[in-house]
């Protein structure tokens, strides 16, 4: 496939046929996507949560997306503190960096857990894991990652539910890729404040 025939296949129509097609199977890949990227961050939950809401709506693109990366969570949590005894959950769990995130969490609980799952470019994956190794209350996790995912999910989902009017409002683009700019600083800030603090308790 030469150069021309792969742009010329991200057309617009074709994009929204895609997306139509991906809507017809139903609520699972919507919650499956979201899901998978909690247990595996690095897949793109940014593109993941945007497309829901192209292809299944604002509200509904919202709730699947917001369901997935919940249970997603959850899992991770669980399964970290059900098989906290073996060796490598261990090692990580005594790992000189791991430690002092830790007790961090132990003191602080769901204040920062929250805030930092309302950004979608921060550390919360590892978060997560780290939370599960913490002695933080299973109610308190559940709570901060519910309303943080809640925000998070939203803001990510408003951004792409209509995303081929704002390839045709320049000014408005504008406004929502500054918007993800300042989501991303502020993600990069949470996670440098976070290796500091880590840093000075080492």
């Amino acid at each position: 496939m030469d150069l021309e025939t792969f742009k010329a296949f991200f057309t617009e129509e074709n994009i929204r046929a895609f997306l139509e097609n991906y809507r017809d199977l139903g609520p699972l890949p919507g919650i499956l996507l979201p899901f998978l990227e909690s247990i595996f961050p690095v897949l793109p939950i940014f593109i993941f949560i945007a497309g829901n809401a192209a292809a299944y709506g604002l509200w509904w693109g919202f709730l699947f997306s917001w369901i997935g990366a919940f249970l997603g969570s959850i899992v991770v949590f669980v399964v970290i503190r059900k098989f906290q005894h073996i060796k490598i959950i261990q090692y990580f769990q005594n790992h000189k960096r791991v430690k002092p995130v830790t007790n961090w969490i132990d003191r602080h609980g769901f204040g920062p857990l929250f805030i930092i799952q309302c950004f979608p470019f921060s550390p919360s994956a590892f978060i997560n894991v780290v939370a599960g190794i913490s002695r933080m209350k299973f109610y308190q996790y559940a709570l901060a990652v519910f309303l943080g995912k809640m925000v998070m999910v939203f803001i990510v989902s408003y951004i792409g539910h209509d995303i081929f009017s704002l390839i045709h409002n320049p000014i408005q683009l504008m406004v929502i890729l500054a918007v993800i700019f300042l989501l991303w600083i502020a993600g990069k800030q949470l996670e440098k404040r976070l290796s500091k603090k880590i840093d000075s308790n080492i």
